[in-house]
Order: structure tokens, then C-alpha cells, then sequence
């Protein structure tokens, strides 16, 4: 399987750009030489999904803070540190809601049971 990483944009030189991975704190990454002939024309500052040294898609700042934050909740259930789960998924502000169609067999078997 295939995760991909967010990456920004440091420079670009036609078909290959360094980038450095998103990270949550200040720390820089060391730049990594990515192959971006996929995705088109970017610029310095520009956020690309990479999987295995090539960028796949252009994101946006959101996105890649996203998908940085799930990358490190993966690392913090694999190590078995829940504890760094906190904060991660911001945007499940709410309770998670059934589809319609299990919602109305919850409905129908509560129905059934009174």
C-alpha cells in the first residue's frame, strides 16, 4: 500500500522540485528530490501529494496540514500513544452520522423491539 506525503514546494528545476515534508512542529525536513512531471506547473510554496518520490496531485495548505495530521495519528496507534490523538482530526467537529438507509434499519429494528 501507498501512503502519500504532503509536501511543499522549495524549488523547482522542470520536472523535478525539492520539497520538504509537512510537518506539525517548526522542524524542516531535509529537501527530497521529487519527480512533478504529473501534476503540471508549481511553484515555491506550492503543497503536492507524493507517493514514492512523485508528486501525484497538487493540494491545497489545509489539505496537507489534513493529511499530516492523520499520518501522525497512524504513528501514534501503531506505537500504541493515543495519548497524541488529541486535536488530530479537528475537522470531525461532530458526532459521526449514520447513512440513511442504516439509520432507517435503527429506526425499524427499535420500532419492532417496542
Amino acid at each position: 500500500m501507498c501512503i502519500g506525503i504532503p509536501m511543499q514546494v522549495r524549488s523547482v528545476d522542470q520536472n523535478r522540485a525539492y520539497c520538504v515534508r509537512y510537518s506539525l512542529n517548526s522542524v524542516e525536513s531535509q529537501p527530497e528530490l521529487v519527480d512533478v512531471s504529473l501534476v503540471g506547473k508549481l511553484n515555491p510554496g506550492d503543497w503536492v501529494l507524493v507517493f514514492i518520490n512523485a508528486a501525484r496531485e497538487i493540494i491545497s495548505e489545509d489539505r496537507a496540514r489534513q493529511v499530516g495530521d492523520a499520518l501522525k495519528a497512524l504513528e501514534a496507534v501503531n506505537s500504541g500513544d493515543l495519548t497524541q490523538l488529541d486535536g488530530l482530526f479537528a475537522d470531525l467537529d461532530r458526532e459521526p452520522q449514520l447513512p440513511a438507509h442504516l439509520l432507517n434499519q435503527t429506526h425499524q429494528s427499535s420500532t419492532k423491539e417496542n
